[in-house]
């Protein structure tokens, strides 16, 4: 990759990270953990790999993405205003009665969604649905679904994890954000789902595994998925939950609790000198 591209996609990473920072204290609530681990997964998605158009975005030709853990919208809503899909200003409605950016996505209120979630463990399932709605059409859209990895305790997964493989889904691209650490701490001890690559393999997909906050990594694997044939591809990226902000990284505490104003601004000076 070229350094300035690099550059350029490390830049905007470290924008969305200031704008959820800024969106949750506003909001008073929200979850900063899960938003900040699947940063640079999120800015590769919408600003190099994925084929979108924030002036038009009911193009049927664009790839589509699916949130499965819902309560990560933070970082959605930061990437969809940073390309364009509504004004920047808007993020500081975060939660607010009437307000378009909700705690969980809501496709009707917001140009850019393509499904509301929150109910964790459905989110494969509908990107399943639309993959192989897409090959009945034999049309060649992408279909992306970015997980948590204490989501996979859901045996929904599974069931859409087998249907994917079964009719051989190449369209279709799971993302695991293995940051380790769900509500409760840490997932191998709440449910161990290790030797977690071994069972999307039993399952029939693509295994791919990468650094998820190394932006060079991430873009390598999803150029590995488009030349996969024949089955499903799933990315498990290595996080850190709340990357970023050190008092918040691999601590559960900080799964769903806001900052506030003393804690946003000790974040802000990590992640951009305050200048943010």
């Amino acid at each position: 990759m070229e350094e300035s591209k690099r550059e350029r996609l490390e830049e905007l990473a470290r924008a969305i990270r200031c704008d959820i920072i800024k969106m949750l204290e506003a909001a008073g609530s929200g979850h900063p953990g899960g938003s900040l681990s699947a940063v640079e997964i999120v800015t590769a998605l919408y600003f190099e790999v994925m084929r979108h158009d924030p002036k038009n975005p009911q193009w049927e030709g664009r790839d589509r993405f699916i949130l499965s853990k819902g309560h990560a919208c933070p970082v959605v809503y930061a990437a969809l205003a940073e390309a364009g899909y509504f004004p920047k200003e808007e993020l500081l409605t975060l939660r607010q009665f009437g307000s378009r950016l909700q705690g969980h996505p809501d496709r009707k209120k917001l140009p850019g969604l393509e499904a509301s979630t929150g109910s964790l463990g459905q989110g494969l399932s509908i990107a399943a649905g639309i993959a192989l709605g897409f090959r009945m059409d034999r049309r060649r859209n992408d279909v992306y679904c970015l997980m948590g990895d204490g989501e996979l305790n859901e045996g929904q997964i599974w069931e859409a994890a087998m249907t994917a493989s079964h009719y051989k889904l190449d369209n279709l691209c799971g993302i695991v954000d293995h940051n380790c650490l769900q509500i409760d701490g840490w997932t191998c001890e709440v449910k161990n789902m290790e030797p977690l690559a071994d069972k999307w393999k039993a399952f029939g997909w693509n295994v791919i595994e990468v650094d998820g906050h190394n932006i060079e990594e991430i873009i390598a694997a999803f150029k590995r998925f488009k030349h996969t044939h024949f089955k499903p591809t799933v990315i498990i990226a290595h996080t850190i939950k709340g990357k970023g902000v050190s008092f918040m990284e691999d601590d559960a505490a900080w799964h769903g609790k806001a900052p506030n104003s003393e804690q946003a601004a000790l974040a802000l000076k990590e992640l951009c000198g305050g200048c943010c």
